[in-house]
């Protein structure tokens, strides 16, 4: 009696010579292949349109999940014309996700099952050349010619919240305006050219329908906490704007939690919500995602080492432009509820999606999404310098790339997750000619009792991941 031998076994021993399939119901039985297709997870705990009816007929909803992976969990493979089911133990060790399209090596079982012996993402997608020409049409902002030149990056300021303090929020705005700090805290302030804000610069609105929903509310003595600080979130929010936009360019994203459409991409703020602060021409209200072209200048040998393409005039210095591509982290939030944890993090999804070619591949299944019709906008066609994720439960940073090739040292990606500043008073800064990253961490304590506040610095750059 013969024994039979699994695909990777065949392919080991060189039984068989693996086949494209163009159509995925077109796989022949027991024949090596590998097809490609969008990833559909099917899984019973994932929301369903069926609770948002219950929820409008007055049935009580479920509570809301933290995850959506279970046991029960399958893997589809489809294209257009139909779906199959994948397989095997190489699904266990991969991180997948609706919407992520993929190429798997493997052969149809018995059953009609596709069993993968491996797989293959899209990959990170080319770098932009960085050329600048005097007819060049890409709008780019100028850097200062300091000795570095920092992106400072914050979110989740809620403003609003009873729950978070405003004096953190003024101590960063003194910070960035040169206004706080000993001389070496004003020194670096003084190298940050611009300031991104990523996200939830406003709480999340509280509804009171009698006692529906207080048991989320903020309780003080037994009842229901009253605002403690502004209760004109707007008024403050476009008072502290004024004043940073008078020291430096800012740009404004929407979140999750903001007074704006929730489906994605997210339209800008109108400029006329946030007062004076519209009046400069350094304020900009930017959608979410957004992509930012940033050029500064930079020494040759150091933007070697970072495999940077430069572009050279005479009489000029070299310039560097950096793509930096900005979200509030709706999709990283998202996708964190298709995979088990550990081990994937934040910090490992938002590195995936990069290699998957897409900056939200669950949308529209859980994600609010505009439909399109000629082309998907979350496609990557460019892999950015900067990828920044805002609205993060905690902060991370990692460097994706590829490997050298020919002896020269590749070009890579830095991906930052930004923690909200409302719970950690973390503002992030990134060195844009090494994409070096630092951690200023402002802290209140006793503000009631006429306490002190300070601010942190992280002990040393994180050059790498």
């Amino acid at each position: 009696m013969t024994r039979e031998r699994s695909p990777s076994q065949q392919i080991i021993m060189g039984a068989s010579k693996p086949v494209f399939v163009r159509r995925v119901l077109d796989v022949v039985k027991s024949q090596l292949c590998w097809i490609i297709g969008t990833v559909y997870m099917d899984m019973p705990l994932k929301p369903n349109v069926l609770e948002d009816l219950g929820r409008d007929y007055s049935i009580p909803p479920p509570p809301p999940r933290e995850k959506f992976h279970s046991d029960d969990d399958a893997v589809m493979l489809e294209d257009e014309s139909g779906r199959v089911k994948l397989v095997g133990e190489r699904l266990h060790s991969t991180r997948l996700v609706t919407g992520v399209i993929i190429a798997a090596l493997g052969m149809e079982t018995a059953n009609g099952d596709f069993e993968v012996v491996d797989i293959c993402y899209p990959e990170l997608a080319p770098f932009k050349e960085a050329n600048l020409s005097g007819d060049d049409s890409m709008e780019v902002d100028d850097c200062s010619s300091s000795e570095h030149e920092y992106l400072a990056v914050v979110s989740g300021l809620s403003m609003g919240d009873p729950s978070s303090g405003e004096a953190q929020v003024q101590m960063l705005v003194e910070y960035l305006t040169g206004e706080t700090g000993g001389p070496d805290d004003q020194k670096l302030a003084s190298q940050v050219t611009r300031l991104i804000i990523a996200g939830n610069s406003f709480s999340r609105v509280w509804t009171d329908n009698g006692d529906e929903g207080n048991e989320n509310r903020p309780r003080k003595f037994g009842s229901a906490a009253q605002a403690k600080f502004s209760t004109h979130p707007n008024v403050t929010l476009a008072a502290h704007l004024q004043d940073l936009a008078s020291a430096l360019p800012v740009h404004v994203l929407p979140g999750a939690d903001d007074p704006a459409g929730v489906i994605l991409p997210q339209q800008p703020f109108p400029r006329a919500m946030f007062g004076k602060a519209a009046e400069f021409e350094s304020f900009r209200c930017e959608t979410n995602p957004v992509w930012l072209r940033i050029e500064c200048d930079c020494k040759s040998k150091t933007a070697a080492q970072n495999g940077a393409r430069l572009s050279t005039s005479s009489g000029h210095p070299v310039s560097l432009i950096r793509s930096v591509l900005v979200t509030s982290g709706q999709p990283v939030l998202d996708m964190y509820q298709y995979l088990p944890s550990p081990p994937s993090t934040h910090l490992s999804i938002a590195c995936s999606a990069l290699k998957w070619r897409h900056l939200a591949p669950t949308a529209p299944d859980t994600l609010w999404c505009h439909p399109f019709r000629e082309r998907d906008p979350f496609v990557l066609g460019e892999t950015p310098d900067l990828y920044i994720v805002g609205c993060m439960p905690e902060f991370g940073t990692q460097l994706v790339g590829g490997e050298s090739r020919d002896g020269k040292r590749s070009r890579k990606c830095r991906v930052v997750l930004v923690p909200n500043f409302s719970e950690t008073g973390c503002l992030v800064l990134v060195n844009l000619r090494t994409l070096a990253v630092r951690c200023i961490h402002f802290t209140v304590a006793g503000m009631v009792a006429g306490g002190t506040s300070s601010l942190e610095e992280q002990a040393s750059d994180m050059q790498e991941g």
